[in-house]
């Protein structure tokens, strides 16, 4: 069996908006309020998938979830059938989560350890509750539907539904892997904050040891890593704002991690063949790693073996970071090329490139062949986006009978398109 990564990104949705629900994302909260931009956000996201496949790696995409989630408002006693009507702002906040699009960001949707790190020889993904924020948590039992259908032979693949919400947990965001190859037994690192902070410390560490737990890793590779308290306060809310991995690379901010010598002495010791690559805070603040998201970037292996970092546009515009990365492809490191894509309206609601994308070491011929993406079937996905999705939302539409009609009826005719009626 073939393994390779493939990347699948959420194709983001028709609901899009800038409504600034997410606490500790600074990004998200100073454009609330915000028009967005749904159509032209999912043309860059495809844009950016157009751009993994011209570099020769594999590429998939997961579909928007149903939104606006009447279950969701019905749960909380919010009348659906009010339609834009004014609500108290607690209400209106409720409903705005409704009509989210934040699962496009499909590093949250699940923890992934693929078939070499496995007890059972499969590779095991498990939903991620994303109980933190309440514009999140309703996403998983649509998200565990969508995994189940794309990564449905059993004898490869388990899929597992989210750790009880007691513990807090945001999937492969704060989850990383290094191994001397993709298809290589890996070194699973695990990064969990700590309470009490400015913000939320979204992953909850027994959540990270319940999911390594039902995915049978092996103890002596796998590592339960502190995130610093000054880097969630400082807005890294996940541990993709401030690190990032790729087969034996780990490339961190200084700040990334509570304990950064032991974390690296045990990341070597566990993984002979490991390459730490450190930005000092010298040279890119923690501040300036955070709003740039030089970090929350794919570092990819690319056909020729040698190693890309897809950065945001707004990455390589910064002059600390453009100085700091222009070093860097002049030395000898392992990391030989910069890529910045335009992705500004993710970013603008604080999602980068690796936000974006859920990594999946798999063979591609078990996974359901319409979630796998060739220039053709991109074009196709484009061509529904540009008819049907809205060109502009405002935070204060929400609610409209209009829109939802609009909304609800684009992702049918995406679904029609892609021959996945099996999500409506």
């Amino acid at each position: 069996m073939a393994l390779v990564e493939i990347n699948f990104d959420g194709l983001v949705g028709p609901s899009h908006n800038y409504a600034g629900l997410s606490l500790g994302n600074l990004a998200s909260a100073s454009h609330g309020g915000d028009p967005s931009y749904p159509r032209a956000a999912a043309l860059q996201g495809l844009d950016k998938m157009r751009h993994n496949l011209a570099l020769g790696l594999t590429q998939g995409f997961f579909c928007p979830l149903p939104r606006p989630n009447l279950r969701f408002l019905d749960a909380l006693a919010i009348n659906a059938d009010a339609a834009g009507a004014p609500l108290p702002p607690d209400q209106a906040r409720l409903r705005a989560a409704a009509w989210s699009a934040s699962a496009m960001w499909t590093a949250n949707a699940a923890t992934v350890s693929p078939a070499p790190d496995t007890a059972d020889g499969r590779c095991h993904l498990s939903a991620a509750n994303l109980v933190t924020m309440p514009h999140r948590s309703h996403e998983w039992p649509d998200t565990v539907r969508q995994l189940r259908l794309a990564f449905s032979v059993t004898a490869h693949f388990a899929v597992h539904d989210a750790v009880p919400a007691c513990f807090g947990d945001e999937g492969a965001a704060n989850h990383m892997r290094m191994a001397l190859d993709h298809g290589a037994p890996g070194l699973e690192l695990f990064v969990y904050g700590r309470p009490g902070g400015r913000f939320p410390a979204r992953q909850h560490e027994q959540a990270s040891r319940a999911i390594a737990r039902a995915h049978g890793l092996d103890p002596a590779r796998t590592l339960f890593i502190e995130q610093s308290a000054e880097a969630i306060a400082a807005g890294a809310f996940h541990n993709d704002v401030v690190a990032v991995a790729n087969e034996r690379v780990l490339f961190a901010h200084e700040q990334a991690f509570a304990d950064p010598e032991g974390t690296y002495g045990a990341i070597r010791a566990a993984l002979p063949g490991a390459e730490i690559v450190v930005v000092p805070a010298s040279a890119v603040s923690l501040a300036e790693a955070i709003k740039s998201y030089l970090f929350n970037a794919q570092l990819l292996t690319l056909p020729d073996a040698t190693m890309a970092l897809v950065i945001p546009s707004e990455a390589w515009d910064r002059p600390a970071v453009r100085s700091w990365l222009d070093g860097m492809i002049a030395g000898n490191g392992p990391i030989r090329h910069v890529l910045p894509v335009d992705v500004r309206q993710s970013m603008a609601n604080g999602g980068g490139p690796a936000c974006l994308r859920l990594r999946v070491v798999a063979d591609p011929a078990t996974v359901d062949p319409r979630f796998l993406l060739d220039p053709a079937r991109i074009d196709l996905l484009a061509g529904v986006v540009a008819r049907h999705w809205p060109e502009q939302i405002d935070p204060a539409d929400l609610g409209s009978p209009a829109l939802a009609e609009a909304v609800i009826a684009a992702r049918a005719a995406l679904l029609d398109a892609a021959d996945l009626r099996d999500l409506a």
